[in-house]
């Protein structure tokens, strides 16, 4: 029949089909084409597959092997295998478990309900990921209660280490993205004013947009990336290497001891960047304002003074603790919600950046509306 695949009489009807040569992936097109000669077998009610002239067989070969047995098997016909060594065996079994799924009945809905399965699945993810975070909360304020009422539990030299790290430290990189949003604010805003003749007014854009919006804004971008990915990564590491249990252990509270310091320390440091990316944002547009425009940094001041009152201060820097606040409450639960290994580590520390920066949008949103209605 083929150089891969011969048959010979067994008996009244049996047939033997003597499997020959290299079943490799080299020769699995023609091996397939082969394939098709079982079909010309007619009613034989047992057929006998002999694999003991077989040179070589690698997965290709075993998967071709057993679909053909499989088809036979659905021709009608009993099908029993010869010559399988102990080499090939296990391969061939193997190989079986895996394509055992295919052949079945195809259901045009099967992808529709994998669909709705995975959303499901997704949906009660996600609002068991926002209980767990209450509960965490929960935690963290009853923490926070029991230092107000024992000033003493404060860890002070703690709450000192984390606010270097991620106050002071974190400067240089807030200052510098804020110095830069305003030379393309000032750049940009120069370009649209000059048609109209109103370049002046570039001033009362820059300061309105980075006291108002772009200063905290960026900030809390900037510290969910630099800072929320830190803590998740610090205590999902210690979750990994058992040092959070071995806190339990003790006796301690671990969101006494981890939690509560890093956010109280991001809590306080956030007004203090958000108030030095005001700073390099305003100089950022002045120093394009003198370059592009010719403007006196005397003159740029005087401006600054008058479009700008201290309400639109105030309503950044009131954003700013509150930021703080989320961005470290979501690092750190994600944090302690590590488990198993390094890989669930990346997890969530990813899952701790997109979640903090996407409440820290929101929350802005929020308090747009809030002091639109007030009337700030």
């Amino acid at each position: 029949m083929s150089a891969f695949l011969n048959t010979s009489t067994v008996g009244g009807s049996g047939v033997r089909l003597i499997a020959n040569g290299e079943w490799i992936a080299n020769n699995a097109a023609v091996i397939f084409d082969s394939l098709s000669t079982v079909e010309s077998l007619g009613q034989s009610s047992s057929v006998v597959l002999d694999l003991t002239a077989l040179e070589l067989m690698d997965s290709s070969g075993a998967w071709l092997m057993h679909r053909l047995q499989r088809r036979l098997e659905q021709n009608g016909h009993t099908v029993d295998i010869v010559g399988l060594n102990d080499q090939w065996r296990a391969l061939y079994e193997r190989v079986g478990m895996l394509d055992a799924v295919d052949g079945t009945t195809h259901n045009p809905y099967a992808r529709r309900e994998s669909y709705l399965e995975r959303l499901g699945r997704r949906t009660i993810g996600c609002a068991e990921n926002v209980a767990a975070f209450m509960a965490f909360l929960g935690e963290w304020f009853v923490s926070l209660w029991r230092a107000i009422i024992n000033p003493r539990r404060f860890r002070l030299k703690s709450i000192v280490y984390h606010l270097e790290h991620v106050g002071f430290d974190a400067l240089p990189i807030v200052g510098l993205i804020a110095f830069l949003i305003g030379i393309v604010l000032a750049y940009q805003g120069t370009l649209q004013l000059k048609m109209f003749g109103a370049e002046i007014y570039m001033i009362d854009l820059i300061a309105v947009s980075v006291l108002r919006e772009l200063g905290i804004l960026l900030t809390a971008i900037v510290v969910a990336g630099r800072t929320a990915s830190a803590y998740t990564a610090e205590l999902g590491s210690m979750k990994v290497n058992e040092e959070v249990d071995a806190i339990r252990t003790l006796g301690l509270d671990p969101i006494e001891l981890l939690v509560r310091p890093r956010v109280i320390a991001l809590f306080l440091a956030m007004p203090i960047l958000t108030l030095f990316a005001d700073f390099a944002g305003l100089l950022g547009g002045g120093v394009m304002a003198w370059l592009v425009l010719d403007i006196q940094p005397v003159l740029y001041l005087e401006r600054l003074r008058e479009a700008v009152d201290i309400e639109s201060f105030w309503v950044g820097m009131i954003k700013a603790p509150v930021f703080g606040l989320v961005v470290a409450l979501v690092g750190c639960f994600e944090g302690m919600q590590v488990s198993g290994s390094a890989d669930s580590v990346g997890k969530h520390t990813t899952r701790s950046v997109v979640e903090s920066i996407f409440l820290v949008i929101v929350l802005d949103a929020l308090f747009s509306i809030l002091f639109g209605i007030l009337g700030y």
